[in-house]
């Protein structure tokens, strides 16, 4: 099921750990990612690409062998209960209702050109979100992206370990 253009339920659901639930997220939380990926994630891929369209290498997700921008990819979106626990997820996860999502960053540099296209993407079109944390581990970074229904804080963070 294609929750936008370029991004599918699969891909936001997708995980290593096997559970009894599956991983199935709710109606409701289907529509929070679809928010995400209409409102927010094509807008950045988009904006990343006319910005600093150069190709990373290594960078290419099946059925782009085409296209030369560079794809978002989401290392982590909805998470059940179980999943979350597994992973070691935060308890009240925004993963766990559909509204977050961790985007795979190619480095420091990367990381930061794409959370101020976020940044800018807020700020012109007065939409909120409710996180946005730059994070690493070792030599891995991601970007925790979070957007509510309502209530949202507009919380930036960096949690670089």
């Amino acid at each position: 099921m294609k929750l936008s253009e370029h991004f599918t339920l699969g891909e936001l659901t997708k995980t290593s750990y096997i559970t009894a639930d599956g991983n199935i997220p709710s109606h409701k939380a289907i529509e929070n990612l679809k928010n995400i990926c209409e409102n927010w994630l094509e807008d950045l891929r988009y904006s990343y690409n006319t910005l600093y369209g150069e190709r990373i290498e290594g960078v290419r997700r099946e059925g782009d062998e085409e296209n030369t921008d560079i794809p978002i990819i989401i290392s982590s979106g909805y998470r059940s209960e179980e999943v979350n626990r597994l992973c070691g997820g935060a308890k009240g996860s925004n993963h766990l209702t559909g509204c977050a999502v961790d985007i795979r960053c190619y480095g420091p540099e990367h990381m930061i050109r794409m959370a101020g296209i976020l940044l800018d993407i807020a700020d012109g079109t007065k939409k909120d979100f409710d996180e946005l944390i730059l994070e690493k581990r070792g030599t891995t970074y991601w970007i925790h992206f979070a957007v509510r229904p309502k209530e949202n804080r507009r919380k930036i963070l960096f949690d670089c370990r």
